[in-house]
């Protein structure tokens, strides 16, 4: 049965179509017969606990420069739509975070994927935390003297923004680095929430795996490869995607989150695992999808979209 698809997504004009998994999940839903509206989250209004937006039908077309035919805007009550997909890009602050509010008022009549109130209690660096035992050693606080005493004892270190995105702002720390305590201070300047400290893994010169789950099942993975000399794989800052398989370690990881996923509705999540460990879930807008298609044949978002029907006829 043909779905009303809404895409809650960043300017859909600008995006790299060679490499984004939105634009790959629209193509995807399109050719299995489902149409689609895209629109802005500052579009988003709710009117007498009624959720509307304001954005424009859309016909996607694998053609560089000419991707999206686009017709004129106009306003819809998101509850008229089967699915919204939620794949506006982080930072995950108070704009993304108001934006879950709206969406749950109209989930689960029409589907949101991801469940915006999941996504919402799910900051993808603090989710990984409550699997014991998968993550590398890892300090989540504001507190210096507690950051200090982490790095006494382990070493060479790894900084990370608590709500950063695609690699930003990921430093290395070596054992002896004078520099610690003055990026503390700038990070503090910037953004007035806590930093995470993890024991530096030298197995992401190997890679950093990006495995992709649809509705807590694994369906492949890509390994990203830092740049020499660099610790970031993400391939915004400059990674090299490159296949791999599955260890028996990661599907122990898939294994172990994900009947943790699917009772929470977070049907498209990418994890990114280092060596033996996890180190992120990503429920707000996984990307991977496009490199994985394009060096395993697997695609998927038409595993999703085949979830998403699935639950669709049965609602």
């Amino acid at each position: 049965m043909p779905l009303k698809v809404a895409v809650q997504m960043d300017p859909i004009e600008g995006i790299n179509i060679e490499g984004d998994t939105t634009f790959l999940m629209m193509e995807t839903a399109q050719a299995r017969g489902h149409s689609l509206f895209v629109y802005l989250t500052d579009t988003l209004a709710m009117e007498d606990g009624r959720v509307f937006a304001r954005g424009r039908d859309v016909v996607v077309q694998r053609v560089k420069g000419d991707h999206a035919r686009l017709s004129a805007p106009r306003q819809v009550e998101l509850s008229e739509f089967d699915v919204v997909l939620m794949r506006q890009d982080p930072p995950f602050d108070m704009r993304y975070i108001d934006a879950t509010f709206f969406l749950e008022a109209i989930h689960p009549k029409t589907l949101v994927v991801n469940n915006p109130a999941e996504v919402r209690s799910a900051p993808e660096k603090i989710f990984v935390t409550k699997f014991p035992g998968l993550q590398p050693p890892t300090l989540i606080t504001w507190d210096r003297e507690a950051i200090a005493d982490f790095r006494a004892r382990h070493g060479d270190v790894v900084l990370k923004p608590l709500n950063g995105r695609g690699g930003s702002g990921v430093t290395r720390h070596l054992a002896d680095d004078p520099n610690l305590s003055a990026l503390l201070e700038i990070h503090a300047e910037l953004a007035p929430e806590p930093v995470i400290v993890q024991k530096f893994l030298p197995s992401v010169t190997k890679g950093d795996k990006r495995i992709l789950l649809v509705d807590g099942e694994p369906v492949g993975a890509i390994n990203r490869v830092p740049q020499k000399g660099q610790i970031r794989s993400n391939l915004a800052v400059g990674g090299r995607a490159e296949p791999v398989e599955l260890s028996a370690r990661d599907r122990e990881i898939c294994a172990a989150i994900g009947p943790e996923l699917k009772a929470r509705g977070l049907i498209f999540v990418g994890i990114d695992v280092i060596g033996d460990y996890l180190t992120e879930i990503n429920v707000t807008s996984p990307t991977g999808a496009v490199a994985l298609k394009t060096f395993t044949g697997v695609d998927a978002t038409d595993v999703m979209w085949s979830r998403i029907e699935a639950l669709r006829a049965t609602a």
